[in-house]
């Protein structure tokens, strides 16, 4: 599976369509993680899976959603609800009792991916208003989920890869 996730554009509707547009041949599936600040009947979410985050007030939009892509589980959420301000250990409980093998998340607008056993936790950053890496101008993901690997490679705000932050796990 390869995934792109991108999070908290906060009323940029722009980038999400650029991002759409530049990787649309290159990945399986599209998560948005939440503060969009759309309203869910956007036609951008008929090609995005996407959650509802704190700053989004349209009730159409699902607070959780498990996807299944390409044989991989994914458990997404904005993060707010469970408390990834302070850690991720809620956000990581829901996703093992769908047995998921990622965790998408949004919510602190900082990047940062690591492993729980088999399972992929990531927070692609904020494309818009980043809190940490603000010199890329902010960031998204592109996850490649493989049976005994996990990898993750950023992209700045210009969509291209930043290999020092490029990370790699065994599953």
């Amino acid at each position: 599976m390869k995934a792109m996730v991108v999070s908290d554009t906060h009323g940029d509707r722009e980038i999400l369509a650029k991002i759409l547009d530049h990787f649309q041949d290159q990945v399986d599936a599209f998560f948005y993680c939440g503060d969009s600040e759309l309203p869910a009947s956007d036609p951008l979410w008929q090609s995005y899976y996407a959650v509802r985050g704190n700053m989004d007030f349209d009730a159409d939009y699902p607070m959780a959603r498990v996807e299944h892509v390409k044989g991989f589980t994914v458990y997404e959420t904005h993060g707010h609800r469970l408390g990834v301000s302070m850690g991720t250990a809620k956000l990581e409980e829901h996703a093992q009792a769908v047995n998921a093998d990622c965790a998408f998340y949004g919510h602190t607008h900082a990047l940062e991916a690591h492993m729980n056993g088999p399972l992929l936790v990531l927070n692609p950053g904020s494309i818009s208003q980043p809190r940490s890496y603000q010199q890329y101008g902010g960031t998204c993901a592109v996850v490649t989920m493989a049976a005994t690997q996990a990898a993750v490679t950023f992209y700045d705000r210009a969509l291209h890869p930043i290999p020092e932050l490029a990370q790699s796990f065994a599953r």
